[in-house]
């Protein structure tokens, strides 16, 4: 992800969080933190999704996944989770980590086809609803 992305990323990022992230926070993601790596999917220079996580010692904490509704279901969900994968691999990140709405249950049945496995649940995660978040785990990678 680059700075030029950002305007579509944040447009993404609306569509499809009813807490979205903030331009300040993409910022900071990428011209500040060290240990954050955000990548994107592109087609013909549009960006039609996003991925990314903080390294914290060999573990990767995947903080987001999004790709447009209108690119849904063309699996680049799928693609931009595993090149996250190989790129932890490169990074020598051993595990992987995310949170996930107890009531998404498509991206649920995509981590897990990928092998994440579910380990425990944060109860009331989300702020919106008071949703719980159910954590998942993958590794060693």
């Amino acid at each position: 992800m680059r700075l030029e992305d950002l305007e579509e990323v944040l447009a993404i990022e609306e569509e499809c969080f009813s807490v979205p992230w903030s331009k300040a926070s993409f910022l900071y993601e990428l011209l500040e933190n060290e240990r954050a790596f955000y990548y994107v999917a592109r087609a013909n220079r549009k960006v039609l999704g996003y991925v990314g996580m903080w390294m914290i010692l060999d573990e990767g904490h995947i903080t987001n996944l999004a790709v447009a509704p209108a690119y849904r279901r063309r699996g680049i969900g799928r693609a931009l989770l595993q090149y996250l994968v190989e790129a932890s691999k490169m990074l020598r990140i051993r595990y992987l980590t995310l949170e996930v709405r107890r009531s998404n249950l498509s991206a649920q049945l995509l981590y897990e086809e990928l092998g994440f496995v579910r380990t425990g649940v944060r109860p009331r995660y989300y702020q919106d609803n008071q949703e719980d978040a159910i954590i998942m785990w993958k590794g060693p990678l």
